[in-house]
């Protein structure tokens, strides 16, 4: 009890010093019946946004934005749209944001007081972004990480005041912290609306590993909601959506367990966590088997590439997915897209992850200097002792700035906007989104042919067939094609936009998506023996020859299957085909090879004897004759129970 009285007056010093910086920044005292004037049909604007249709007036359209005080304090002003500086609350709340997630913190500070970073979201804090948040209208979803620093799958500390703790103290610990923890917050003026008891707790919560444990520490949180409040809401937040079979492991758990909450809430970044649909099947089974509520308790994307605050960005070029560039507009559709699979499978909304973390400067020098004293950049060196294995090496700035939903300054981007514009959608004049890569591959010895026309993505996804470009023709005559190797060549679009196309002279693979690397993997046919399936695409670049995916196989019982995929297109003569592979414990009774069946002849490599992890082997077959265009590539495995391997990098080319 002494230490939350600590946590009150803390609250109470820090609430007076914000409230005095945000009067002088514009965010004093305002009307806490505050409304935001929001669209009320289809309306002209700088993005073009495609309705939701039957989008709920209280879908969730949430933005976290924990990191507001430490950013304020080091500097960092928000401007809307003409340039004018405002509150960051106002602007959400008049793009439509109607609810607001803070992540919470036991302690995060080292012995002498000092900010661990990433916000340094304390309880303090807390009451000051829920009470700005309530006079714009917006409610709160308070998420509790039980940790004083960040929990996530790969981390889950207990409180430094807890580590030491018997079980029993510690249920009793997080029942009271959750309770006192969310009066104080709502005595500050906070409209709470949800509570979040964990934060990613996939594999962990609070120090604990073991699931009973785990389930006990949920429900003494969530009875101390409970007790807060019959009308706040309880969510659980795991991630990994994109594996199904954990995530309803774990609502099972819940269930088997006996805990009591309302929303299962999950993660979903679309760079990481594959498809929409896979999404949208695994919400819709949580829905199904459990009878429960979901949420995307986070999401976000990326509006450029470029880093603002010489820290480096979390995603790059390789993270993005075909359908969306780096660029305002795709942000806006991304996100859009996302709300609408969210709407289609029944879940309350989402809510974007640290939409206004932008930079506290463009100098090196001066923002480690910020990050440090006011906990802006994502960890600080005091957090170091707490964290050694994470922020202890590499503390710094943050690796968010280009998927804010304001520009490098502050100043808000128009992508902001589709959260008011989904319910009737904009008219936009039509333009080019993004320019999609162009590489032109072309077998050693061929001629090469450059494309008459460059493929672009319109900003209302319109279909079309490319856009006329002028190549340099000297680039163009100057590259020998019996010769291997990567060239670059400069082109014009009609409308002066410069272009570049990448030109590969390689012996060419016809396998499409050897590696497993994209995630649309429908070109692969797995065929398998009996009810369980012994395969999947495991991410997983241990086991991978190159990338991160691979194709994994592995049962306890006996098992047989092959994976295939039909190439078409081919010109007539003579080709190889070869796979790595690589596993073990295949004992006697078992079989592996390749195979092409080719103008109705069937060709196999000779058996595949696999020696251990990462030590690949890689059939061959050669000589194979094509006339008719089209061949079937593939690999045979019929092995004895708790055989094991994986398969990576299948490769088909014209000899």
């Amino acid at each position: 009890m002494g230490k939350m009285a600590c946590i009150r007056r803390a609250a109470a010093i820090l609430l007076t010093c914000v409230m005095t910086i945000g009067m002088m920044s514009g965010c004093g005292k305002k009307d806490s019946t505050y409304k935001a004037k929001l669209p009320t049909g289809v309306e002209e604007a700088d993005i073009y946004v495609e309705a939701i249709e039957g989008l709920p007036d209280d879908f969730i359209k949430g933005m976290d934005v924990s990191s507001v005080i430490a950013e304020e304090a080091s500097g960092v002003k928000y401007y809307d749209k003409d340039g004018k500086e405002q509150d960051l609350f106002k602007i959400l709340a008049d793009s439509g944001v109607n609810y607001i997630r803070v992540r919470v913190w036991n302690d995060p500070y080292d012995s002498k007081g000092n900010g661990y970073g990433g916000g340094t979201n304390d309880v303090a804090k807390a009451v000051e972004i829920g009470k700005r948040a309530a006079q714009y209208g917006m409610k709160l979803l308070v998420d509790f990480h039980y940790s004083d620093f960040w929990a996530d799958p790969k981390k889950q500390q207990a409180p430094k005041a807890w580590a030491h703790l018997t079980f029993a103290d510690k249920q009793e610990a997080i029942y009271n912290f959750t309770l006192e923890s969310l009066n104080t917050i709502k005595e500050g003026g906070a409209d709470i609306g949800m509570v979040q008891i964990g934060n990613e707790i996939n594999n962990g919560m609070s120090g604990e590993t073991d699931e009973t444990k785990i389930a006990a520490l949920l429900s003494q949180a969530s009875k101390a909601v409970r007790e807060f409040s019959k009308d706040v809401q309880v969510a659980v937040h795991y991630t990994n959506v994109d594996d199904q079979k954990g995530i309803l492991r774990r609502a099972q758990m819940l269930a088997d367990n006996n805990v009591d909450y309302d929303i299962f809430g999950v993660s979903y970044y679309t760079y990481w966590h594959g498809s929409f649909d896979n999404m949208k099947a695994t919400l819709t089974a949580v829905t199904e088997q459990f009878g429960k509520k979901t949420c995307i308790m986070e999401t976000s994307y990326a509006y450029t590439l470029e880093d603002g605050d010489v820290y480096g960005n979390s995603v790059g070029e390789s993270d993005l997915i075909p359908e969306y560039g780096a660029t305002v507009q795709s942000q806006a559709t991304c996100i859009r897209d996302v709300m609408a699979a969210a709407n289609e499978v029944g879940a309350l909304g989402i809510f974007y992850w640290e939409g206004a973390w932008v930079p506290v400067g463009n100098d090196y020098e001066s923002n480690a200097a910020k990050w440090e004293e006011f906990g802006s950049g994502w960890a600080s060196s005091y957090a170091g002792k707490y964290d050694p294995n994470d922020a202890g090496q590499y503390y710094g700035g943050c690796s968010w700035d280009n998927q804010a939903f304001f520009d490098f300054n502050g100043k808000v981007l128009p992508s902001l906007d589709v959260f008011k514009y989904v319910n009737y959608g904009t008219t936009c004049e039509q333009k080019i989104d993004y320019l999609l890569n162009c590489i032109v591959n072309v077998n050693v010895g061929d001629e090469l042919v450059m494309p008459e026309k460059f493929d672009v993505v319109f900003n209302n996804r319109a279909e079309n067939d490319g856009v006329k470009v002028t190549w340099d023709a000297a680039q163009v005559a100057a590259i020998d094609t019996n010769v291997m190797a990567d060239y670059t060549i400069d082109g014009t679009l009609e409308d002066g936009t410069k272009v570049t196309a990448k030109v590969k002279v390689a012996k060419l693979n016809y396998v499409l998506n050897p590696s497993f690397e994209e995630n649309k993997l429908s070109m692969w046919t797995v065929t398998y023996d009996g009810e369980n399936n012994p395969t999947d695409f495991q991410t997983k670049s241990s086991d991978a020859l190159t990338g991160d995916v691979s194709f994994h196989f592995y049962s306890t019982e006996d098992f047989c299957f092959t994976i295939e995929q039909q190439i078409t297109g081919l010109t007539e003569g003579e080709y190889t085909f070869n796979v790595n592979i690589q596993g073990g414990d295949i004992k006697d009774g078992s079989l592996i090879y390749i195979y092409v069946i080719a103008d109705g002849e069937r060709y196999e490599s000779d058996p595949v004897t696999l020696t251990g992890w990462v030590n690949w082997q890689t059939p061959e077959i050669k000589d194979i004759k094509v006339t008719g265009g089209e061949v079937t590539v593939g690999a045979y495995v019929k092995a004895v129970a708790k055989g094991w391997g994986t398969m990576d990098d299948f490769y088909l080319y014209k000899q």
